[in-house]
């Protein structure tokens, strides 16, 4: 299995759209915008992304095909990685690979990370990774539809 990075292609976002609106991925991820299925709303926030020298996005390539999605984003000293993989290709390793290789790429730390504390892939993935958590937050995610509590992690040096 061959994975790799690329900048964000405009072919590229119909099939995140697509990723991004599968229930199960949806639920998991659970801090997700309240209507993901508002195209509009998805193509600027994709437009905001792609035009900020501050965010550093790229396409997730498995053997060739797109399979989500791997950002950093935010202000100096508090910027964040966020992540997407395809629910087909969940449990591969993928995430993982991916997310190693935006750290090679992206150097500056402290970076952070939030997942929802039930979340055990993403959490596994950012263990991996080196992140440990280092707070807890509790907030409505709108992907479940109710308070969910959150793990904030950080990578350090």
């Amino acid at each position: 299995m061959d994975i790799a990075l690329r900048p964000v292609h405009d072919s590229d976002l119909p099939v995140f759209f697509r990723q991004f609106n599968d229930p199960e991925s949806l639920r998991m991820a659970a801090f997700t915008p309240e209507d993901p299925a508002d195209r509009d709303r998805f193509d600027a926030k994709w437009a905001h992304i792609r035009s900020s020298p501050e965010i550093v996005a790229r396409t997730v390539l498995v053997d060739g095909d797109v399979v989500g999605s791997v950002s950093v984003y935010g202000e100096a000293g508090e910027r964040e990685v966020t992540y997407w993989i395809d629910r087909a290709h969940w449990g591969r390793g993928i995430a993982t690979a991916a997310l190693r290789a935006l750290l090679t790429e992206v150097t500056e730390r402290p970076l952070y990370a939030r997942a929802a504390a039930d979340n055990a892939g993403s959490l596994r993935v950012l263990r991996a990774c080196g992140f440990e958590v280092t707070g807890k937050a509790r907030g409505y995610a709108a992907g479940r539809g109710e308070e969910t509590d959150e793990l904030v992690l950080s990578l350090e040096g």
